[in-house]
C-alpha cells in the first residue's frame, strides 16, 4: 500500500482503523498471556481503568477541539480526589453532600482556569503548566502528603460497584432498541429531504453489529460480576457529550471556535464564553474522575492522577481529533481511551519494564499527531 493509499484510508476509515488497532492489540496481549488478557475478570478490570481516563478524555476533546490545551487536567483529578477522601474520612460527610462538594469544586476551578485563558489573555498551555504544578503541590497540603484510607463503604462502591446481570441485559437491550429507533429516524429524515437514502440492507447490517458487540458486551462482564459502575456511567456521559456535540448550538459553537476563532467572533458569538464554558465542563469531569479513581483505590493518593493529563490528550489525538482544533468526536476520544488502557493492562500483565511503558506510550502519541497531519497535508 502506498503512502498516499495509506493517508486516503486514515482519512476516510478512522474508526475502522482504530477498531482493527484495538483487534490487533487484543489479540497479541491474548496470545501472550495464553488467553488471559481477554478472560472476562481482566475485561472487567481493562474497563474501569479505562473509565477514568474516558472521562477526562470527554471533557478534554471538547477542549481540544476549541483550539485549547489543559495539562492540568491530572493534577486536578488528584486534588479533587484528595478532597473527595478527606471529606469522606477525617470529616466523615455524607457521600451524596462529598459528590455535591467535589462537583462544586470542580466546576469552579474549571472556570477559574477557562477565564484566565479566555477574559484574562493568558495561553491555555501556561495556564495548565501553572494549574498542574498548583494543584499538585494543594494537594500535598490537603492530604499532608500521605494516603488518605480507608474510605466508607459506599464510596467505595461507586468506583468497584456492578450493574446485576439482569439489569445489564434490559440495558444492552434499551441500547439496541435506542440505536435501531436512531437509524429508523435517520433514514426518515433523508427521505423527507429528499436526500439519497442507503440500501436498507447496509442499515440492517449496521444494526446487526451493533446488536452483536452490545451481547459480547454485556454477557461478557456478566460472567465475572456484571457491568461495573464507572463504565455505565461512561455510556451516560458518552450518549450526553455526543448530543452536545451534534445537537445542540452549544455544540456547534465549539467546533466553529475550532475552525475559525476569529470569523465565530466577527458572526456575533460570544468565543470567550464558550470557552470558559468548555473549561468548566473539563473541571466537572476531572472531578467524576477523581471520585471514581479515590472510589476504586478505596484511597486518596497525593500520586493520584499522575501523567493522567498525558492519556486524555493521547486519547483524543489516537481518536482522530485533530490537535488544530475544529474536528474530532467524543465517540473517536474512548476509542482512544481504550487503546490507551490496552496497552496499559497489557504491558502490565507482561511485566514490562515502566521505562518502555513510556517509551511506547509516547511513540504511539507521536504517531497519532503524524497521522493527524499526513491526512490534513493529504487534504489540501
Amino acid at each position: 500500500m502506498t503512502p498516499t493509499k495509506i493517508k486516503q484510508f486514515f482519512t476516510q476509515y478512522k474508526l475502522l482503523a482504530l477498531l482493527i488497532a484495538i483487534a490487533i492489540i487484543w489479540t497479541f496481549f491474548s496470545m501472550k498471556t495464553e488467553g488471559g488478557f481477554i478472560s472476562p475478570r481482566n475485561l472487567s478490570n481493562l474497563m474501569r481503568q479505562m473509565a477514568v481516563t474516558g472521562i477526562v478524555a470527554c471533557g478534554m476533546v471538547f477542549v481540544i477541539i476549541a483550539g485549547e490545551i489543559d495539562l492540568s487536567v491530572g493534577s486536578l483529578l488528584g486534588l479533587l480526589g484528595g478532597i473527595a477522601a478527606v471529606l469522606d474520612v477525617t470529616q466523615h460527610m455524607p457521600l451524596p453532600a462529598t459528590v455535591a462538594v467535589v462537583l462544586a469544586c470542580g466546576l469552579v476551578l474549571g472556570l477559574f482556569n477557562g477565564f484566565l485563558t479566555a477574559y484574562a489573555g493568558i495561553p491555555s498551555f501556561i495556564v495548565g503548566l501553572g494549574g498542574m504544578l498548583a494543584y499538585r503541590g494543594i494537594v500535598l497540603g490537603v492530604t499532608g502528603g500521605a494516603t488518605v484510607a480507608p474510605v466508607s463503604e459506599s464510596m467505595v462502591q461507586l468506583g468497584q460497584g456492578y450493574l446485576p446481570p439482569q439489569a445489564g441485559m434490559a440495558l444492552g437491550v434499551l441500547l439496541f432498541v435506542l440505536a435501531a429507533v436512531l437509524i429508523w429516524r435517520q433514514r426518515v429524515n433523508l427521505a423527507r429531504h429528499h436526500l439519497p437514502v442507503p440500501a436498507l440492507w447496509r442499515h440492517a447490517v449496521r444494526l446487526a453489529a451493533i446488536g452483536a458487540v452490545l451481547f459480547a458486551f454485556v454477557s461478557t462482564l456478566n460472567e465475572y460480576e456484571g457491568i461495573p459502575l464507572p463504565v455505565l456511567l461512561l455510556l451516560v456521559l458518552l450518549g450526553i457529550f455526543s448530543y452536545i456535540a451534534t445537537q445542540t448550538v452549544f455544540g456547534r459553537r465549539i467546533y466553529a471556535v475550532g475552525s475559525n476563532m476569529e470569523a465565530t467572533r466577527l458572526s456575533g458569538i460570544n468565543v470567550q464564553a464558550v470557552k470558559l464554558w468548555i473549561f468548566g465542563i473539563m473541571g466537572l469531569m476531572c472531578a467524576l474522575a477523581g471520585l471514581l479513581n479515590t472510589a476504586r483505590m478505596a484511597a486518596g493518593s497525593p500520586s493520584a492522577g499522575t501523567s493522567g493529563e498525558l492519556d486524555a490528550i493521547a486519547a483524543c489525538f489516537i481518536g482522530g481529533t485533530s490537535m488544530r482544533g475544529g474536528s474530532g468526536t467524543v465517540y473517536g476520544a474512548l476509542i482512544g481511551a481504550l487503546v490507551m488502557a490496552s496497552l496499559d493492562n497489557g504491558m502490565s500483565m507482561l511485566d514490562v519494564d515502566t521505562y518502555w511503558q513510556m517509551i511506547v506510550k509516547g511513540g504511539i502519541l507521536t504517531l497519532a499527531v503524524w497521522v493527524d497531519v499526513a491526512t490534513r497535508s493529504g487534504r489540501r
